[in-house]
């Protein structure tokens, strides 16, 4: 009875590198299988494709398909992102990691009132916008709170959350930061 355990035991062990590469799927694709469109938007991965971790290759190659299916305006932005990104100290990008996984873990409704702000605040002109922040930068805490308070919080969009109300009938009010 001890020696069939130890065969299976044994063939487990000779199988499983076979069943983990099958359960990585695309993941382990070495790079002359990746296709001529997916090698040429990971060529600055190529040299060392082979040495990624499996998860590394499988979160590329879904970008790829992102990448892949964006128009050519959208493949525009995200390449300023990019660079935007890059510019960053490694402390800004972590605080953006931060600030980006505390959003993930808001519920959807206030994701998406933070998407209008966030809009809001982009239709402005420059000059609204740096006076805006100029307010915000002088207000003290209890202040900022207070305004984020009576910021309207329904769904349905104020006339604040529009961009529609002049900035000068808002003293006071700090919409998204």
């Amino acid at each position: 009875m001890i020696k069939p355990n130890r065969r299976l035991i044994f063939g487990m062990l000779l199988l499983w590198p076979l069943l983990a590469t099958a359960a990585e799927g695309d993941a382990t694709l070495n790079w002359d299988q990746l296709s001529a469109e997916e090698q040429q938007v990971l060529k600055p991965f190529q040299e060392r494709w082979d040495s990624l971790p499996p998860e590394r290759r499988s979160r590329l190659q879904q970008g790829v398909k992102r990448w892949q299916a964006m128009t050519p305006e959208q493949r525009e932005q995200a390449k300023e992102r990019f660079a935007r990104w890059q510019k960053l100290s490694p402390e800004q990008r972590e605080k953006a990691r931060q600030r980006y996984e505390r959003f993930r873990q808001l519920p959807p409704e206030q994701q998406e009132r933070l998407r209008r702000r966030h809009q809001w605040f982009k239709n402005l002109s420059p000059e609204q916008r740096m006076e805006l922040r100029e307010k915000w930068k002088n207000m003290t805490p209890e202040q900022r709170q207070e305004s984020k308070e009576k910021w309207p919080r329904d769904d349905r969009g104020s006339m604040r959350d529009r961009g529609t109300m002049p900035h000068s009938e808002r003293p006071g009010k700090m919409g998204p930061r």
